[in-house]
């Protein structure tokens, strides 16, 4: 067999992997947003990239039949970057089965194409790595950094290995890069977003600011000063003041506000935390009861 008839090979599949996904992604239309791509993940449920749709206004969803229905947005979590949406009408969907993903393996990345069509990109797995905490609490249950750019239009399409199985949702990273929502986190991510129109974890209620402290009263030489104390708030209810330097939560070392945010996912809502504090220069221990932050 010649080399030619490899690469046909190779280029046939590839294409009949993209046509197969085809049906399972749609185009997101806002009236004054960009589009945008999303996963058909029920026969009335799509799945997109919650940085990617504006707060409010009408989206229009194209589908491959040729006519386009209104979708309702339902529910957005900005902590795993998912957001899910309502179809108007039921469509057809056979979403693929899941699959892990692999180092160095050739990828898919399917975008809808706002006129009720396509586009595809070919990457690979550029790197891999365990479950991470974004900025704004999330936990997303693997690091996959592909080696592509991700248009804009783009961002939100299901991410295909080469057996046409889903590794997750394509997403936007910093310089056009793109990452991938392992499908893990988009599956139990949809139905509190479903329920409930969010993903509900833990809160203190505090503002918090990085800042140098003796060694001899936080084993990292760092804590966390607490600029204001929100009224209401579980701190505000253990009695935190403004001022105060937070430099433990339980066994955690509070030296910036992210390693806090992991603490504080959505089971740890409703249990007790010992917190360990610097006031005006003394130790001091309080309790508090981590409640969910309120809908904003």
């Amino acid at each position: 067999m010649t080399t030619a008839d490899i690469l046909s090979q190779v280029s046939e599949a590839l294409a009949a992997r993209a046509a197969a996904a085809r049906a399972g992604v749609v185009a997101l239309v806002p009236d004054c947003a960009p589009p945008s791509s999303g996963i058909l993940w029920q026969k009335d449920l799509v799945v997109a990239s919650e940085q990617a749709l504006p707060r409010k206004g009408a989206i229009r969803v194209p589908l491959p039949d040729g006519h386009a229905v209104e979708a309702t947005l339902i529910g957005r979590d900005p902590g795993t970057n998912i957001a899910l949406l309502r179809l108007a009408e039921p469509a057809e969907v056979a979403l693929p089965a899941r699959a892990e993903p692999v180092l160095g393996a050739l990828v898919l990345l399917i975008g809808g194409d706002g006129a009720g069509g396509a586009s595809v990109r070919l990457g690979l797995v550029r790197s891999l790595g365990p479950a991470w905490h974004s900025r704004a609490g999330g936990r997303i249950d693997r690091r996959i950094l592909l080696d592509a750019r991700l248009g804009r239009a783009e961002e939100g399409g299901p991410v295909l290995d080469t057996s046409g199985h889903l590794i997750g949702m394509s997403t936007r990273g910093p310089r056009g890069s793109a990452l991938v929502i392992p499908a893990a986190t988009l599956a139990r991510t949809v139905e509190p977003l479903r329920d409930s129109g969010r993903v509900a974890r833990g809160w203190l209620g505090v503002a918090l600011q990085p800042v140098a402290v003796p060694e001899q009263q936080a084993a990292a030489g760092r804590g966390l000063m607490i600029m204001g104390v929100t009224p209401g708030s579980p701190a505000a209810k253990a009695g935190l003041l403004t001022g105060d330097i937070l430099v433990m939560l339980d066994d955690v070392a509070a030296t910036h506000p992210a390693r806090l945010a992991e603490r504080l996912g959505p089971d740890s809502i409703g249990s007790r935390c010992q917190l360990t504090l610097i006031r005006a220069g003394a130790p001091l221990t309080l309790t508090v009861i981590i409640e969910a932050r309120e809908a904003s």
